[in-house]
């Protein structure tokens, strides 16, 4: 198994998204490491792709200025050899089904090893479709991350007892993007993973702000920002790490400040 749900254990965890190669190659790695140093306790990385079904105009937009770059799968291998020199936050994939297919399932998740990748969320890949992967991804330590989301209904105990690593729990129906008002029974969508696995919960989608983020990490076990991350990315081009490396900070006491409420 992975590292993944150790990140859990002592706090709650902040996960936080960049696309790779957005805006290019040394701007990523900086923020790799701004992330890290700002208190991410995983770093999600997006490899771009061309439809992006699950992404919201945000993450579109940078994944555009990735392609503009030369964004290749095998740059972003070389994006994260080059992070990897600079801190070993533990990283996991945002990655479209098609990608890794191409490249080849045991080849890509090799290159994933070598790199100490822990973990693929794959947004477009069904659970009963999961063992395509998962079946190259389990012997060798890498976490096929489970998403569960408000349409998930009576596959909800389903997909969650099946997960490793932690669960993605989408806060609302639609697309990534900042968003104000989540979906209503979200409480009780976590409840019923609990109640068939001890697979740490972290909820995305839509999250924000330290305020969001303090509500989400107090039902969840941790946090998911991505498209306000990129935001900040697409407005300061190169010169993003320190304004990313300060947004992070403000997210973490936001996220600790749940934990402090709880002591």
């Amino acid at each position: 198994m992975s590292n993944l749900a150790d990140q859990f254990k002592n706090r709650k965890a902040f996960i936080p998204f960049v696309v790779a190669d957005d805006p290019d190659f040394d701007t990523t790695v900086a923020n790799i490491v701004a992330l890290a140093n700002g208190g991410a306790d995983i770093v999600e990385l997006g490899i771009p792709f061309s439809d992006p079904v699950a992404d919201g105009p945000v993450i579109q937009k940078a994944d555009l200025r990735a392609f503009d770059a030369g964004v290749t799968t095998e740059k972003v291998f070389e994006i994260v050899a080059a992070a990897r020199k600079l801190t070993s936050v533990p990283i996991v994939f945002l990655t479209y089904l098609n990608i890794p297919f191409k490249y080849g399932y045991e080849r890509f998740l090799n290159r994933c090893v070598e790199l100490n990748i822990s973990g693929l969320v794959i947004p477009d890949l069904p659970f009963e479709s999961k063992d395509e992967i998962d079946r190259y991804a389990k012997p060798l330590g890498i976490d096929i991350i489970s998403l569960i989301t408000p349409t998930s209904k009576d596959r909800v105990e389903m997909i969650a007892k099946e997960a490793s690593g932690f669960i993605y729990v989408v806060s609302s129906e639609g697309i990534t993007g900042e968003r104000d008002e989540f979906y209503n029974d979200l409480k009780a969508l976590i409840a019923r993973i609990r109640a068939v696995t001890d697979v740490p919960l972290a909820i995305g989608f839509g999250v924000h702000t330290p305020e969001q983020a303090k509500s989400m990490a107090d039902i969840a076990d941790g946090v998911i920002i991505g498209s306000a991350i990129v935001e900040v990315v697409g407005q300061n081009g190169k010169d993003a790490p320190k304004a990313v490396e300060q947004f992070v900070r403000e997210i973490r006491q936001g996220v600790d400040a749940e934990v402090s409420k709880a002591i």
